[in-house]
């Protein structure tokens, strides 16, 4: 599986640009007020497959992940403790505090049982080893 990044030319008509950026958050993002989606990297090799996915200032115990059918869900929870001493009025806010979800479909030679998750300087490294695919069955025609 390859991932490779959409890029758009958008020189020839800037006023697309807007367009196309309101589209692309519209179908790319979640838009509750609760949950986002994080930046993900997948990344193939012969043996392997490498998920990172950025998670920073999140802990370990609110990270979620669990695979089923092929599908690899990664849920995370950033909580953000209120101190309590007033420390004035708030200008601009724009760090999030919610839910963070992914769901990234892998091929059928995932070897789901022997997955290992790291997490380190806010980026979560899951390797997926490859199994051997199943050889084609041939059906006999009566």
């Amino acid at each position: 599986m390859k991932l490779i990044p959409l890029r758009k030319e958008k020189e020839f008509m800037p006023i697309w640009s807007v367009f196309d950026d309101f589209m692309d958050r519209f179908f790319n993002e979640d838009f509750t007020e609760n949950s986002k989606l994080m930046a993900v990297d997948v990344i193939e090799n012969e043996t392997e497959f490498k998920v990172m996915a950025n998670l920073p200032a999140i802990l370990k115990e609110n990270i979620k992940v669990t695979m089923k059918n092929n599908q690899l869900m990664i849920e995370a929870k950033h909580e953000h403790k209120k101190d309590e001493k007033d420390h004035g009025t708030i200008i601009r806010s724009e760090r999030f505090t919610g839910n963070y979800q992914r769901i990234i479909n892998l091929p059928e030679n995932c070897n789901s049982d022997n997955i290992k998750a790291k997490l380190e300087n806010g980026v979560l490294l899951l390797t997926i080893p490859k199994k051997e695919p199943l050889p084609k069955k041939e059906i006999m025609i009566d």
